[in-house]
């Protein structure tokens, strides 16, 4: 009897293209991660900004060239806990968390731990968005999606530094801003996804013309103020979530 080829499932694959761009998002947040150890904290910022554009490609690289896999999606996400947990965590850490142990020992841990809650936390939403797929709306994230909150931490920590402010100073601000990015990605608050429609066809995935409109302006202001527009995008997006949350209460009516 002739030894048969067992047909191997497609998803079960693993795809050169897609994980290499994975990979490359990966390496960007390690950078970053030995940028922020050597004092170089713009770099840093850049690096993480750089790993949100292949996160953002490599899936739809998958999606385009048929060679989506159950590897590269379980990949994926321990390349994201890389480069939105982990680095922004010691990133702002060295920038401004650290300098808290000259407050005092305890305010010390106080640093350090907030540093691992954002990480924690970056995990669990991670986590979170795995077991919902295919489950929930694909028009909303429950939570801030960890690319998001990992902006949110890098334009503020890239904006203060081009404003000339130091993270010593901003110690405190910086330990809310990071205890707050932690704690909204596994918040129940709903944040679009700025995808067309709940269900999983071709024509729901577009992206709305709006939105469209929207990013064109979005990098027409990066390219004039780059990290100042960086700052204010992720600001007003991190606080979309709570803000519907408190308009639904108001006017009580679930969001959608």
């Amino acid at each position: 009897m002739g030894m048969d080829n067992p047909v191997t499932p497609k998803n079960k694959h693993i795809y050169l293209l897609p994980n290499l761009l994975t990979t490359c998002g990966m390496f960007a947040g390690f950078y970053a991660i030995l940028a922020a150890a050597n004092g170089q904290f713009e770099h840093a910022c850049i690096a993480v900004f750089i790993a949100a554009l292949f996160d953002g490609v490599d899936g739809r690289v998958a999606r385009l060239t048929g060679t989506s896999s159950e590897f590269g999606v379980q990949y994926d996400s321990l390349a994201d806990l890389v480069s939105f947990g982990v680095a922004p965590a010691l990133v702002m850490y060295h920038w401004a968390l650290v300098n808290m142990k000259a407050d005092g020992t305890m305010l010390g841990k106080i640093g350090w731990a907030a540093a691992f809650l954002y990480m924690a936390c970056a995990a669990l939403r991670l986590a979170r968005f795995n077991t919902q797929v295919g489950i929930i709306d694909k028009r909303w994230f429950i939570g801030l999606n960890s690319p998001s909150s990992a902006g949110m931490m890098m334009a503020f920590v890239w904006s203060m530094n081009e404003f000339g402010w130091s993270g010593e100073s901003l110690r405190y601000f910086a330990l809310a801003i990071t205890v707050s990015c932690g704690l909204l990605m596994v918040s129940r608050f709903k944040y679009t996804s700025f995808k067309g429609g709940p269900k999983e066809d071709a024509k729901n995935d577009r992206v709305p013309f709006w939105v469209i409109l929207l990013i064109v302006a979005i990098l027409i202001a990066l390219f004039v103020l780059r990290e100042k527009a960086l700052l204010a995008v992720a600001a007003l997006y991190a606080l979309s979530g709570p803000a519907m949350w408190l308009y639904s209460k108001i006017v009580r009516k679930p969001v959608a």
